[in-house]
């Protein structure tokens, strides 16, 4: 995919589950008020929908910028929006090449165990390959021992010996007058 049109889904998807073929597509600053949804949606799984900050404003302004800062796919069942992912470039020196950074996946609880997730992962991969991307990279919360079997059962690596560090509010501005 191209990331500029709708593609029909095969592989992955269970069809048999719904009448209607998956279909994954770029998302536009159209889709924000889907996207901050979803975002929501997964706070909310996560336990910290009080952390989100972004609005469908905000997401409307940074996809209609002329370099966004995010890219995101949506996938469709009969033109219902049923999972997104949320993704930016990232680059790996050990490699020398480009890769894509998953912020994000979400399929709702209705519509999980149907493939989605899959055909969500299996289009980032193949975007990165097509940018001569390297790897695609995410995170998983510790506790989340369901996300994490499935990662696995996709041969992804869990890598269990890399921990996230963040800079953010008064810390990273501390940091920035140093």
């Amino acid at each position: 995919m191209a990331l500029g049109g709708t593609t029909p889904v095969a592989g992955l998807y269970n069809a048999r589950m719904s009448e209607e073929p998956l279909t994954i597509r770029k998302a536009t600053s159209a889709d924000a008020a889907i996207i901050h949804e979803f975002i929501c949606e997964l706070a909310a799984y996560e336990d910290a929908l009080e952390s989100v900050e972004a609005t469908a404003e905000t997401l409307h302004v940074q996809l209609s910028a002329a370099r966004p800062p995010f890219e995101a796919l949506i996938a469709e069942i009969g033109g219902d929006p049923v999972g997104f992912a949320l993704f930016f470039a990232n680059y790996s020196t050990w490699t020398g090449r480009p890769g894509i950074y998953l912020e994000d996946l979400f399929v709702p609880e209705s519509n999980r165990g149907k493939g989605i997730g899959s055909a969500l992962l299996a289009e980032l991969s193949r975007v990165s390959l097509g940018r001569g991307g390297a790897r695609l990279d995410w995170q998983v919360l510790d506790w989340n021992e369901p996300s994490i079997r499935y990662y696995e059962s996709l041969d992804a690596k869990v890598l269990r010996s890399w921990l996230p560090c963040r800079l953010e509010g008064a810390a990273l501005t501390t940091m920035a007058q140093r």
